[in-house]
């Protein structure tokens, strides 16, 4: 039988504070931005496996000797993976606690990412509402864009995401 621990207390005037993955509806302001952290950077690795894991054998994502001769001179990454990956920078402050994400809109490829970029994401909250047809959850809608390490933004997106009120469903 295992002893339960005994439980930390706080310094007068100090809190407990517990850990939390995610943000309810109620968590959302229209206007907030969200700097997302840490970055990700791309590796070749990354590009070739998913480029083939998705079936996209173009030349410009894992031949070398091709992409050398294109008007990039060197291998383009995935713009699938690059979406991917900063769709998967926001999931911390945007998604995690949702239901499922409802879909992207205005998906827009602004420039080239290459193997060795690191990419950065902002979210900025355009709309947080009660779902009409789903007590117990809303709808936000976000905008985000994905940066690469000097500042270039190489994508944007808006989001729509099913997202649990509070009082509605498991803790993580």
């Amino acid at each position: 039988m295992s002893a339960t621990p005994k439980a930390m207390a706080p310094d007068p005037g100090g809190k407990v504070i517990v850990a939390r993955y995610g943000r309810d509806l109620e968590d959302f302001t229209v206007g907030d931005v969200y700097e997302h952290r840490p970055g990700r950077t791309v590796t070749q690795a990354d590009n070739i496996q998913f480029s083939l894991l998705t079936m996209n054998r173009h030349p410009v994502h894992c031949d070398d000797a091709y992409s050398a001769q294109s008007e990039f001179g060197q291998a383009l990454v995935n713009s699938t993976l690059t979406l991917a990956i900063v769709t998967g920078l926001t999931v911390d402050d945007v998604s995690a606690r949702a239901v499922a994400n409802l879909g992207w809109r205005e998906i827009r490829l602004v420039a080239p990412v290459f193997v060795g970029d690191t990419l950065y994401a902002r979210t900025k909250v355009l709309e947080a509402r009660a779902s009409t047809s789903r007590p117990g959850q809303g709808v936000v809608t976000t905008y985000t864009e994905g940066y690469k390490q000097d500042g270039t933004v190489v994508l944007s997106f808006e989001r729509v995401s099913l997202v649990r009120r509070r009082s509605d469903g498991p803790e993580a």
